[in-house]
């Protein structure tokens, strides 16, 4: 997860760049395609009888369908050059790997980063309907963490919720039944805020929900997983963040994993000296 946070950023960096240099000069060519425009219409006004050779190239040409198409063009590139540079900002917002400290971020971008980079998990496809996300967002106050690692856990989560609930959709005999993942979000109190990511997939056994945060534990078959996600998981949060994970499951009923973190660091000092 760190070396896609590092490949993220660096994809994004290389993208921003270009990306900034067209969407900047978008403008310049808009103003100056309306002056030549207004220019060409103004010759025609004054000279309403043209040479013959450029009365055939206005006709050759379809100047009228140019004079019409030409700004729909430059507004459409507009519009797709704002939303690379959307899609930029929040593959930076997912990786983060520029800040190895704690800093105060809004946890709700790293969900919605992390999100967009599952997206094409999320759609749907012959064999299964789009899984439905449903977000119920509580009014957080900034979060002290690192928003890096943090991020690599809701990936982790919310990559097992997806394989859970196609997974259960390929062997439910229940077609009507749609493939669901809730996300909410809760202030506690005033030390902790917790992260709740459900599923309605197939759930687990006590046995199996014993073993989840064990390193190299995994239900999935070879070369599907590696059993380190959940592991990694919980050592950033239990031990970066001094919080608490933990999983309520039962076969036939989905699963819920929940994350509780200091709001404040200094909060959690201020607890563990108390």
């Amino acid at each position: 997860m760190s070396s896609l946070g590092q490949l993220v950023a660096g994809v994004a960096h290389e993208i921003n760049n270009p990306v900034n240099f067209i969407y900047g000069n978008l403008t310049y060519v808009s103003e100056y395609n309306h002056i030549l425009l207004d220019l060409i219409n103004l010759y025609q006004q004054c000279y309403p009888n043209p040479d013959p050779k450029i009365e055939a190239l206005i006709k050759d040409s379809d100047l009228e369908f140019l004079s019409e198409d030409l700004p729909k063009i430059l507004s459409s590139m507009t519009v797709g050059a704002e939303r690379i540079r959307q899609i930029v900002l929040i593959l930076r917002n997912f990786s983060r790997v520029d800040e190895s400290e704690m800093k105060q971020v809004n946890i709700h971008d790293g969900i919605d980063s992390t999100l967009v980079m599952l997206q094409n998990r999320l759609k749907a496809r012959a064999d299964s309907p789009a899984i439905q996300i449903t977000k119920e967002y509580a009014d957080l106050p900034l979060i002290e963490c690192y928003a890096g690692q943090l991020n690599q856990v809701f990936m982790n989560l919310l990559s097992n919720a997806i394989d859970a609930v196609l997974e259960q959709k390929k062997e439910t005999a229940l077609s009507q039944l749609s493939p669901c993942i809730w996300i909410r979000t809760s202030v506690l109190n005033r030390d902790l805020v917790r992260i709740s990511i459900k599923d309605n997939g197939p759930g687990m056994s006590g046995g199996v929900k014993a073993q989840l945060f064990n390193p190299f534990f995994t239900t999935k078959p070879v070369g599907k997983g590696t059993g380190l996600g959940l592991a990694i998981s919980y050592q950033i949060i239990v031990e970066k963040h001094g919080g608490q994970m933990q999983c309520v499951s039962k076969p036939g009923e989905g699963a819920e994993f929940s994350i509780d973190i200091p709001i404040r660091q200094s909060n959690l000092a201020q607890m563990k000296v108390s």
